[in-house]
C-alpha cells in the first residue's frame, strides 16, 4: 500500500512547483504588456523588429510555462486520488472497541499529536499514524476528535428539524417518497394481495459543496508547544460549522413557495387546510415576525399565543411549535416579517459528508492562514411541505381577529 506520508510530501513539492510556475506565468504576462505598450512609442523599423522578437521569445516562454502548469496539474490530481485511495484502505493495527473501529484513549491521544504537529509545521510534518487522512491536501480532523455539540443558549440549530442523511460520496441522487396518505388494505387468508397505490418516488440530487472559514490561529500560538491547538480548533469550527449550516438550510427554506399573509387568521387557515395531516408543521419565522405575533390579544385580554416551556421560544400557535430565527437568516434584513411555515424535515434533506479539515492557504494580505473545511448539501425534497411567507398584518386589525 503507498505511503501517505510519502504522498503528502510529493504533493507539498508539486503544489510548491505549480506556485512558482504560476508566479512565472504572471510575470511574463505583463511583460507582454509592457511590450505591447511599447510599441506606440516605436520610431524605427529596427526597434520594431527588435520589441517583435522580444515579443515573440516572451510567447514562447508563457506557452512553455502554460505546459508545464497543466502538466503539474494533472500530476498533482494524479497524486491527490492516490492519497485518498490509499487514506481509504483500512489500518492494519485500528483496535476495535465493541465491534466497530473506534479508537482507544491511546490511539487518540497519539493522534491528537499527529495532527498538532499538522498544524504547528504549516503542514511540513505529517506523521504516519493511523486515523490521519489528508483530503485535498489538507488534514482531516477526526470525528473523535470534535467534541459532542453542546447547546448554546439561545442559539438555534436548524439541522435538529431537518432529515439528515449521511453520504459517502460528493454526489449523487437519493430517493424520496412523498407523503400521500395512502393505506394498507384487509386480505382474506389465501386470496391474492390487491394493487396497492404506487408510491410518487422522486430523486433528489445532491452534490456536496465545500465551505471554508479561516480559523484563529497565530504564530504566538504554533510556537506555544504546551497549546493544544486542536481543542482551539474543535471550539472555532463548531461555531462557523453551527452558523454555516443555519445559513445553508435556511436558504433552502426560503425557497418554498411564497404566500403573503395578513392576519393571524389567516395562519391559523393556513395550518388547519394547507397540509395534508401526515406532515409535521411548524413556524419558523423571524424575529420581527414573532414579535407582532406575540403581542396579539384576545378580546378579553389575553395572549393569542399559548406558552411551552417544552420549547426554545416558550410558545406555540394552535400546538405547532414555534420556532424563532434572526431576521437576517430566514429573511434578508433586520425588520422582515417572513418565516417558512410547515414540515422542514420533509421539505428539504441535509446531505452529510462527515468531513471536517484545516489546512493552511494563502492570503494576499496575511500570508498564510490556517482554514477550516466543511462538506455538506442541502437541497428541496418536498415542495408541498412547506410554504415561505411574508406577514403583513394590518394596522387596524382588531384584537382577538
Amino acid at each position: 500500500m503507498p505511503n501517505p506520508v510519502l504522498i503528502g510530501a510529493k504533493l507539498k513539492l508539486k503544489r510548491s512547483s505549480l506556485k512558482t510556475v504560476e508566479e512565472t506565468i504572471t510575470e511574463l504576462l505583463a511583460k507582454r504588456d509592457e511590450l505591447s505598450a511599447s510599441i506606440d512609442g516605436v520610431e524605427s523599423e529596427e526597434d520594431l523588429t527588435a520589441i517583435e522578437d522580444s515579443v515573440k521569445e516572451n510567447d514562447e516562454e508563457i506557452e512553455g510555462k502554460e505546459e508545464e502548469k497543466t502538466k503539474l496539474e494533472e500530476e498533482i490530481d494524479e497524486l491527490e486520488k492516490e492519497l485518498e485511495r490509499s487514506n481509504q484502505k483500512k489500518p492494519k493495527n485500528r483496535s476495535k472497541l465493541g465491534g466497530n473501529e473506534n479508537m482507544d484513549k491511546e490511539q487518540l491521544k497519539e493522534l491528537r499529536s499527529a495532527l498538532n504537529a499538522y498544524v504547528r509545521s504549516k503542514g511540513a510534518e505529517v506523521r504516519a499514524v493511523d486515523g490521519f487522512k489528508l483530503v485535498d491536501g489538507g488534514a482531516l480532523v477526526p470525528e473523535e476528535l470534535l467534541t459532542p455539540e453542546k447547546a448554546v443558549e439561545d442559539v438555534v440549530d436548524l439541522l435538529q428539524y431537518v432529515k439528515k442523511v449521511p453520504v459517502k460520496s460528493s454526489a449523487g441522487k437519493y430517493p424520496i417518497i412523498k407523503k400521500s396518505g395512502n393505506r394498507m388494505n384487509t386480505v382474506p387468508e389465501l386470496e391474492a394481495n390487491p394493487e396497492l397505490a404506487k408510491p410518487a418516488l422522486t430523486n433528489v440530487l445532491y452534490e456536496i459543496e465545500t465551505y471554508r472559514g479561516y480559523i484563529p490561529v497565530s504564530q504566538e500560538v504554533i510556537d506555544d508547544a504546551d497549546y493544544d491547538i486542536v481543542g482551539l480548533i474543535d471550539d472555532e469550527i463548531r461555531d462557523q460549522e453551527l452558523n454555516t449550516r443555519n445559513f445553508a438550510i435556511a436558504t433552502v427554506l426560503k425557497t418554498a413557495s411564497p404566500k403573503t399573509i395578513g392576519t393571524l387568521d389567516e395562519i391559523i387557515t393556513l395550518l388547519n387546510t394547507g397540509f395534508k395531516t401526515a406532515y409535521q408543521v411548524r413556524l419558523y419565522v423571524s424575529q420581527s415576525m414573532f414579535n407582532d405575533l406575540d403581542l396579539l390579544k384576545d378580546a378579553n385580554g389575553r395572549y393569542l399565543l399559548q406558552d411551552d416551556v417544552t420549547v426554545a421560544s416558550g410558545k406555540r400557535l394552535k400546538g405547532k411549535e414555534v420556532v424563532v430565527l434572526d431576521d437576517d437568516m430566514i429573511g434578508a434584513q433586520a425588520g422582515d416579517k417572513v418565516g417558512f411555515i410547515g414540515d422542514a424535515k420533509a421539505f428539504c434533506k441535509f446531505f452529510d459528508r462527515k468531513q471536517v479539515s484545516v489546512k493552511w492557504v494563502d492570503n494576499n494580505i496575511y500570508g498564510q492562514l490556517l482554514a477550516g473545511f466543511v462538506r455538506f448539501d442541502v437541497e428541496v425534497a418536498d415542495t408541498a411541505a412547506g410554504y415561505y411567507i411574508t406577514f403583513t398584518p394590518d394596522a387596524a386589525e382588531p384584537a382577538g381577529a
